[in-house]
């Protein structure tokens, strides 16, 4: 029996706010976008590397408020990236957990929390 990657679906509200935070700051990518018809809600996948996010404005696909965690191995190097941007809304600190891994946690402008991690196995 295999499983394969799990694709987390995100609440999104505005479509700007979201692309200039997961687009312009978080340094994602666009793959695809859809909408039924014009001026419906929108439902796109964006990616960094390996980290594939689905981001829907959609009611009922997903909860403002989640929180994921995503693993990296260059969590100061991003960390660095993300402050030269100077962006308003999210100055990122990098945190060390008790349980042995480095996190730094960025909230988006609808509430959902990212955890982005080194992810120390012990």
């Amino acid at each position: 029996m295999s499983f394969g990657k799990t694709t987390p679906i995100l609440r999104i509200f505005d479509e700007a706010k979201a692309l200039e935070f997961y687009v312009d700051f978080l340094g994602f990518k666009i793959d695809w976008q859809h909408r039924f018809e014009p001026g419906f809600p929108l439902y796109l996948q964006v990616s960094r590397g390996e980290c594939v996010l689905h981001l829907s404005e959609h009611h009922g696909d997903a909860t403002p408020g989640s929180a994921l965690r995503i693993e990296t191995d260059e969590l100061e190097a991003f960390q660095q990236q993300l402050i030269a941007k100077n962006y308003k809304f999210s100055h990122p600190g990098i945190q060390a957990m008790p349980w042995g891994s480095q996190d730094m946690t960025i909230a988006d402008p609808f509430g959902n929390r990212l955890v982005f991690t080194n992810a120390i196995s012990l």
